[in-house]
């Protein structure tokens, strides 16, 4: 199964339950599919770069977060049909890290916890 990293901007809201459970339903997609979550970030909330609309009133401010999974070409397009559904997501894109783990390795990169696209690539 490929290696993915998801990165998704939510809409902001004060408490922190429906980031949860949006959190919660893409990783159990996931693992209900046969796919392994290895990692989840939060981001924390930031100012968006440019004013973002999806399912509502525009945005000025959205919270960030990151998925490292494995899982199958299906699981991965059946994820992104709940994401462009779910109202509190704003954007998501999925980055391709590598057909296999070992394809990392090979490569001499190394997957940590609490690493970033850009620590994987450098």
């Amino acid at each position: 199964m490929p290696l993915y990293e998801m990165l998704c901007i939510t809409t902001h809201v004060p408490q922190y339950q429906p980031i949860r459970e949006l959190v919660r339903q893409s990783a159990m997609h996931v693992m209900n599919s046969g796919g392994v979550v290895r990692n989840i970030n939060s981001w924390g909330t930031r100012t968006l770069p440019q004013r973002m609309k999806r399912h509502g009133r525009p945005q000025n401010v959205g919270d960030y977060w990151t998925m490292h999974f494995d899982a199958s070409p299906t699981t991965l397009k059946s994820l992104n049909g709940v994401m462009r559904r779910d109202p509190r997501v704003l954007r998501w894109t999925v980055l391709k890290l590598a057909d296999k783990v070992e394809d990392m390795a090979q490569h001499g990169r190394r997957i940590k916890p609490n690493s970033s696209l850009q620590d994987i690539i450098d």
